[in-house]
Order: C-alpha cells, then structure tokens, then sequence
C-alpha cells in the first residue's frame, strides 16, 4: 500500500464537522487518511467510507487523547498502515462554556488534557516522521472563544485557556520545527453550524441567532468553510506559511 500513497495525514477529531470536512477535502488518488474519532467509531468509518469512494486510503483509529498513550499510537498506525506520515490535523476539542464559578478543575484538566496536551502529545510524537516527509505538516485547530470574551453569559473559560494555550504552542513548534522543513499553524474558527452527522446541538436557537448577528458577513461558518483553510495550510500551498492564527471567522474578530 505505501508505494501507492503520495501523502499521509492523521485527522484528530473526524467524525463529524470540521475533522469530518477535512477528510472529505484532502481526500483523492494517493492520499491516505487516518479517520480518528474519540469515541464514536461508527460516524468515523462512514467518514471513512466517504473519502475511500473519491480514492482515499483510509484506516479508522479510536481513542481518548487526553489518555497519554493515544497520541502514540494514532502516528504508530500510520506508521503500520502507510509507512509515512506527512501531516497532522489537530482538531479533537469540544467546547466548555461554564463561567468561572460554575467550572471545575476537574473539567478545566478535562479541556486541557484533550486540547493542549493531546496536540502538545501529537506533535511530540509525529515529528520524527513529518521530518522524513518532503513537506511536513502541522494544522492546529483554535477557536474565537480564545479572542472574544464578551458573548453575552457565555463565558468559555476552560476553552479560552486551552485554546489560547494551544496558539502559543502553534507558534513554539513553527519555529522549532521549521529547520526540518516542517510548517506549523493554527486556523481559528468562528461560529460554525453542525454538520448532519455531528447530532443535536448545545445552543438553542435564540443563541444561533444571537452568535449570526454578532458576524459582519450575516451567517454561520460551515465546516467546509474551515476545511479549505486547512487544506491549503496542509498541502503545497501552504509550503511557505508558518507559525500563524489564520482566522476563518466571517468577521467575528475584526
């Protein structure tokens, strides 16, 4: 199989929404994906099936990335199926909107471990083989809860302090890894609606409505919308970008 595959990528997070967008764009001839998912393996291998009709080689892996070892053996899997790996999408997060009195530690170690940490494990693991790649690649996914704080009792505490966390490490790894050739950038959604597959979501409508009107371009983000920014940081073109925020927000953060 490897002799097949021209570019490998591990997707965190890719059963539903971004992760799951992501898979669909970069899918083709010559790519292999690894379809991660945290636990709901039957969204992922439909994700997988998806992206294996337009050509993609795909394998599905499941597991907790606030457990140490998973990071370890999402790249080891790669390793096993594609004997390469040529770029990571780290998008698994979720978003905790409890203020500060109303959240726990135990759910700020919660965010941080999957957010931080996971890409923090992810990076650390994957290095060795995005550095034998001729154009390695790291993606992280941020979010506008680590730029916009006043949203009206939605407060994101934890998410801002994970995703904040999580630039700062974007930018630590892009210039640590950029003489192995490897680029590293964060993209930092706005609001994004859910996708078909994501299942129900946490905001009401009046929230959505509030979440619209607070957009210059007057609509929500669709996951394909993220996608093809991280696309275009995760192939050729983004060969000379690194070590950036690129928001993909409508507006939001003007």
């Amino acid at each position: 199989m490897s002799g097949e595959i021209q570019r490998v990528y591990l997707v965190t997070g890719a059963g539903s929404g971004i992760g799951a967008a992501v898979c669909r764009r970069l899918a083709g001839s010559g790519i292999g994906l690894l379809v991660h998912t945290g636990s709901k393996r039957e969204k992922a291998v439909a994700v997988a099936e998806e992206c294996t009709a337009k050509g993609a080689a795909c394998q599905v892996a499941v597991g907790d990335l606030a457990e140490a070892e998973t990071a370890g053996m999402l790249v080891s899997d790669c390793q096993k199926h594609f004997g390469r790996l040529d770029g990571v999408i780290a998008n698994a997060g979720f978003a905790d909107r409890r203020t500060l009195q109303e959240l726990d530690e135990e759910g700020l170690d919660r965010s941080i471990d999957v957010i931080l940490r996971g890409s923090f494990r992810l990076a650390k693991a994957a290095q060795p083989l995005l550095a034998q790649s001729p154009s390695g690649r790291i993606v992280t996914v941020s979010s506008f809860v680590a730029h916009v704080f006043r949203l009206d009792g939605d407060a994101f505490t934890a998410s801002a302090a994970a995703k904040g966390g999580l630039e700062a490490l974007t930018r630590s790894l892009a210039a640590q890894m950029a003489p192995q050739g490897i680029t590293v950038n964060a993209v930092v959604p706005g609001y994004v609606q859910k996708d078909a597959i994501s299942g129900r979501s946490s905001m009401d409508d009046g929230r959505w409505k509030q979440a619209v009107a607070r957009i210059p371009l007057g609509r929500l983000g669709r996951p394909d919308d993220i996608a093809a920014m991280i696309a275009l940081l995760a192939g050729p073109e983004g060969s000379y970008i690194t070590g950036q925020a690129i928001h993909v927000d409508g507006g939001l953060t003007l």
